[in-house]
């Protein structure tokens, strides 16, 4: 059983955990993160609640030797893979990421955004994302 600290309106339902400092050079704007599991002799994923910060969001990045899946518990954010249109996500929403595939995620200019990531294997991060092409979304 985990620690909820930190609880507010903005993260969801699991808390607003502490500032992720661990993954602070992979994001724009701040965020925290509020661990939920770890991967251990039995289980091989990590979930977490990830909260961004409105106009947070993390680099481009890839998970090899598994997946992500993403569960939108509260605010509204972006998800995008390379080469496709962002897709805005709603409390409810969830996004099945497959291995290898290059994808961001995070809050929208105006609102917090809140998700559980469940995680599978290793994460390779990129570049960030364009500020530009950011600011033209919604």
């Amino acid at each position: 059983m985990c620690n909820l600290p930190n609880n507010n309106e903005n993260s969801g339902i699991f808390g607003l955990g502490d500032k992720n400092e661990a993954y602070a050079q992979y994001f724009i704007g701040q965020s925290y993160l509020q661990g939920l599991s770890e991967p251990g002799d039995e289980i091989d994923v990590n979930v977490s609640n990830v909260t961004f910060e409105p106009g947070c969001r993390n680099n481009w990045h890839i998970h090899h030797d598994g997946f992500q899946i993403l569960l939108v518990t509260s605010g509204e954010g972006w998800y995008q893979e390379a080469g496709k249109p962002a897709q805005l996500l709603h409390a409810g929403d969830s996004v099945t990421i497959h291995e290898g595939v290059k994808h961001w995620h995070g809050a929208t200019k105006d609102s917090w955004f809140s998700h559980v990531a469940i995680t599978k294997g290793s994460s390779e991060w990129l570049e960030p994302v364009d500020d530009a092409a950011y600011a033209k979304l919604g």
